[in-house]
């Protein structure tokens, strides 16, 4: 395990409000949410960067987070309505923990921009 806040959620060492969990991913709920429903999808084991997650035996993987996300959407109610699934890759990306991660937003009309 690494320094990080996930690696730290994912080790027991920090309390997070725990959505979901399997063997792969843990969903949790955002600690300064940007909508009514602001989950995080962290995978169990490290990855810096979005080509770590790809390499390797970790090939699928990303596609296996998609179906988290979805299930989780169901759970939360809004999958009808439809939600926003954010991945911020690098600096310049917005990236501020580095443990990749997807958020899932959503509980009301997000609308059509993610950018200012």
């Amino acid at each position: 395990m690494l320094d990080d806040v996930f690696c730290k959620i994912v080790s027991g060492e920090i309390k997070a409000d725990i959505v979901y969990k399997d063997n792969d991913f843990w969903v949790i709920k955002d600690i300064n949410p940007q909508a009514p429903v602001h989950l995080l999808i962290i995978p169990a084991k490290h990855f810096t960067s979005l080509e770590d997650f790809m390499e390797g035996e970790n090939d699928g993987l990303l596609g296996r987070a998609f179906v988290v996300a979805h299930k989780v959407a169901h759970k939360a109610g809004i999958a009808e309505k439809g939600y926003r699934l954010i991945l911020n890759e690098g600096e310049d990306g917005g990236k501020l923990v580095p443990h990749l991660h997807i958020h899932l937003l959503g509980g009301k009309k997000l609308g059509p921009k993610i950018v200012k």
